[in-house]
């Protein structure tokens, strides 16, 4: 069992920068892949990115690449979604998910998190 709680949202402008968290309790996080996804009103679920469990490999959605970067930390067991030159259209609630790799479905995941807010202003 994993439990995942996600942190560091808020209210930003365009163009700043937030790191979220997900801290993860369980003494298997370091077994699990990772995944950041994201839902805004009357959206689907969508992909953001994800990092393997080793921290040795990362996958972005097209939408953030080269914004946004992914990183782990295994001794804290916390993952990390780095947001930077954050627009009006990536507000939405983000969660964190654990999985034994990286899918970008959704329902692939085992593990999921409460989901924290991120709004951007223009």
């Amino acid at each position: 069992q994993v439990q995942l709680v996600e942190s560091g949202g808020g209210l930003v402008q365009a163009g700043d920068s937030l790191r979220l968290s997900c801290a993860a309790s369980g003494r298997t996080f370091g077994r699990y892949a990772m995944g950041w996804f994201r839902q805004a009103p009357g959206k689907e679920r969508e992909f953001v990115g994800g990092i393997s469990w080793s921290g040795g490999n990362t996958y972005y959605a097209d939408f953030v690449k080269g914004r946004f970067t992914i990183s782990r930390d295994n001794a804290k067991n916390t993952v990390y979604l780095q947001m930077n030159s954050l627009k009006p259209e990536d507000t939405a609630v983000y969660y964190c998910a654990a999985a034994i790799d990286v899918y970008s479905d959704y329902a692939r995941y085992n593990y999921w998190g409460q989901g924290t807010q991120v709004t951007v202003s223009s």
